[in-house]
């Protein structure tokens, strides 16, 4: 969620937080968390309750961290949103090197499987929840210089239908969204190239995600 002031995850966040939840966010930046929570101080109302912690996904130890940070502020999680994604190369898919392929599967997939996996405790514990994955577009329909990356949001997709399965008697609801080309700076190597394909010649806002 680097950049997160201006992404898709702030925007769920700061959703979230208008809907009365308690919110932990996190990037692997520091500085990016402290950004965002006092962003989002200001702009959710006084009641709101909002911490953030720097967390890789990818590392066991950081996620455990995120979790006891959750349950130390507020007692528990009944959400999780799992929005963290890379895309180190460019290309076709068959172009990926493996290094970049492995890099893509750990924080696209692997983590989110991690994280899934790791919470469910927490959320049986308070009786259910709801968990979101961010996939993408490229996830149904594959996009030539995203190759990897769009393999990966494919795998996502597949992940989301076991998942939800699998967690449906725990009263654990499992759902994906599928975003187009959305204006961050994630997208920007690439919106030029599909804007041109687009009907409506314009990339979608991060605040699209905050509307019901």
């Amino acid at each position: 969620m680097d950049e997160f002031l201006f992404s898709i995850g702030f925007a769920i966040a700061e959703r979230l937080g208008r809907s009365g939840a308690s919110l932990v966010i996190s990037s692997r930046k520091g500085a990016n968390v402290e950004r965002a929570v006092e962003k989002l101080k200001k702009s959710l109302p006084e009641s709101s309750r909002i911490v953030g912690t720097t967390c890789h996904v990818a590392k066991k130890q950081d996620r455990e961290a995120l979790y006891k940070k959750a349950v130390d502020s507020f007692g528990g999680i009944d959400i999780l949103v799992s929005n963290a994604a890379v895309n180190p190369v460019m290309g076709a898919v068959t172009d990926c090197p493996e290094e970049a392929w492995d890099k893509i599967f750990e924080i696209n997939v692997k983590s989110a499987f991690m994280l899934t996996k790791e919470v469910i405790p927490y959320m049986e514990k308070r009786g259910g929840g709801s968990i979101v994955y961010v996939s993408s577009i490229a996830g149904y329909q594959p996009i030539n210089a995203l190759g990897a990356y769009s393999v990966s949001k494919t795998a996502l997709l597949g992940l989301t239908k076991a998942v939800s399965v699998d967690l449906a008697q725990y009263n654990i609801r499992v759902n994906a969204i599928a975003p187009g080309i959305v204006k961050t700076k994630f997208s920007s190597s690439v919106s030029y190239i599909y804007l041109k394909k687009s009907l409506v010649f314009r990339e979608g806002n991060p605040n699209i995600f905050q509307t019901r």
